[in-house]
């Protein structure tokens, strides 16, 4: 038990490692990029990479587990599985919030994303709520109606987005 809550400790404290790294996903490339063509086409390669990290991140350690009933009282292993959701949860809100960022650097890009700016902030609080176990299906949910409403202005804009699941211990940092 205490093996138990120390690696659930150790996972948590990763959690702030990656709730602080929008600078680098939107910083400008560095070398000879001046024109608008080069900034709108780089906007939208890391629009796809962070929107794609997202997606793979949800789907894997929160919507998966969720509708195989891996959140349900009861279920095998479903306090490491909470814990793995939440620091998911914070990831994918990171990236998330990084994509739309990149977005603001193409201009059709950027008004598919900006009605989505609501959805995506009112997963702000969802993670803590998933590393306690409170209504993780339903926050679940709201994760993937976000996800999906995101790919869908990407695919919308011409910067489709796929799936990239990113590995656990990027997850914490």
């Amino acid at each position: 038990m205490a093996v138990a809550l120390a690696l659930c400790g150790a996972l948590l404290a990763g959690t702030t490692a990656c709730g602080s790294s929008d600078d680098d996903a939107g910083a400008e490339p560095s070398g000879s990029v001046t024109g608008t063509a080069e900034r709108q086409k780089f906007a939208k390669t890391r629009f796809v990479a962070n929107a794609g990290l997202a997606a793979g991140a949800a789907y894997q350690w929160i919507i998966k587990p969720a509708r195989d009933g891996k959140f349900k009282k009861g279920a095998d292993g479903r306090k490491f599985t909470l814990v793995k959701a939440g620091l998911a949860g914070t990831f994918a809100y990171n990236r998330l919030k990084a994509a739309a960022k990149n977005a603001e650097g193409d201009p059709l890009l950027a008004k598919a994303v900006a009605p989505l700016m609501a959805g995506i902030d009112s997963l702000k609080e969802l993670p803590s709520k998933l590393r306690k176990g409170e209504g993780a299906d339903a926050a679940a949910g709201v994760f993937d109606d976000v996800i999906n409403s995101v790919k869908d202005a990407g695919n919308d804009a011409g910067a489709p987005v796929k799936d990239k699941v990113p590995s656990l211990s990027q997850l914490g940092g």
